[in-house]
């Protein structure tokens, strides 16, 4: 068993190759450390930076075992990950943060606002959905138009689909595959805000400043950060992520989508129990951004400052967007951020650029 806090040199395990566990090998081997990579895809964004790629499916259980052996501390990049495979590698003796608990609630989207809601976190009405004929039954409770989606998986607006009327539930099911879901009240929100927060293994909480949220097709498109907020909505925004990261005893970093209405009431729309895009403005607006944050906090280490040292607006470079680095490489006021991937697919998270400003 590994001795906590991990000392310089010893091995950080990451499921998932992506762009995020990119950045986070990246950051690890700025402290010292060596990263193991488990992808499915050979030569992943995050494999070509780090010390060792072990290519197989997320569940295969010798691959598992390869990469407890070979870590300290095991994390993901993203919530998907089966959570059979977090159980074999606890089970194998590895540490694994966030634990089991954070990935159960974050993977479906009915346990997720149902814990919401039992720590004090508002959200919009919602109805947990098995048949076209629930959705008929929950819509004069959750109200119209609704949003219907998957409970499980899904993400950048993949797996949803409106119901405007009782006529379109059956479509509606059927456009989400017919997949058990969720029913959602439309949120009359004036904008989207995010706040990243981590919490260390002694239950040490540090939260960065809130960040606001555009987005186009489903998919984020800029964050502007800090946010100009109301001092009572800061500090409301910051009691409800430490409520969520203490329900879960939480180990690493947190990502929460906010929906602010015209009141100032603030809704949670989601959590996501790992590094997140709407955070990326914080490697150039935070002496310790999150991605470091979260290698701090898995490892046993001291929190960084999350104070801002500038106010950035992140754009996030999809697709062709990324055939401009010679442009945005050339501006003194911009730092870009590439993702080392091939194809340039319409849609596909190719990089991003923070366009740095003065506080």
């Amino acid at each position: 068993m590994a001795q906590f806090p991990l000392a310089p040199g010893s091995s950080i395990g990451i499921l998932g190759g992506g762009q995020l566990g990119r950045m986070l090998s990246q950051a690890a081997s700025r402290l010292g450390f060596d990263v193991v990579i488990l992808d499915p895809q050979a030569e992943s964004p995050a494999g070509r930076v780090s010390r060792q790629q072990i290519t197989a499916p997320f569940d295969d259980p010798d691959a598992l075992e390869a990469l407890g052996r070979a870590s300290d501390v095991v994390t993901f990049e993203f919530e998907n990950v089966p959570s059979a495979a977090v159980d074999l590698l606890a089970v194998n003796g590895a540490a694994v943060a966030p634990g089991p608990t954070a990935l159960a609630v974050a993977q479906d989207r009915s346990a997720e606002k149902t814990f919401l809601n039992a720590v004090g976190a508002a959200t919009v009405d919602f109805a947990s959905i098995d048949s076209a004929a629930d959705i008929t039954a929950a819509l004069p409770r959750v109200g119209l138009p609704a949003l219907l989606k998957t409970r499980r998986e899904g993400y950048d607006g993949k797996g949803q689909a409106w119901v405007r009327s009782a006529d379109e539930a059956e479509a509606a099911f059927e456009a989400i595959g017919r997949a058990p879901a969720i029913l959602e009240a439309k949120a009359d929100f004036v904008r989207e805000l995010s706040i990243i927060a981590a919490r260390g293994l002694e239950g040490e909480i540090a939260v960065y400043p809130l960040g606001e949220n555009r987005h186009a097709d489903g998919i984020l498109r800029t964050t502007l950060a800090p946010a100009e907020v109301r001092p009572d909505t800061a500090a409301r925004a910051r009691e409800i992520a430490e409520a969520i990261l203490d329900g879960l005893a939480y180990v690493g970093v947190i990502g929460v989508e906010l929906f602010e209405l015209a009141d100032g009431t603030l809704l949670v729309n989601e959590i996501a129990p790992r590094v997140h895009n709407t955070g990326h403005w914080t490697q150039d607006g935070c002496l310790c951004d999150q991605f470091e944050q979260h290698i701090r906090a898995i490892a046993g280490w001291p929190l960084g400052s999350t104070d801002a040292v500038a106010r950035v607006e992140m754009t996030n470079l999809l697709g062709e967007d990324v055939l401009d680095w010679p442009a945005l490489s050339a501006d003194p006021a911009a730092r870009l951020h590439l993702y080392g991937k091939g194809e340039a697919r319409p849609g596909r998270k190719m990089g991003h650029v923070n366009r740095v400003r003065g506080l």
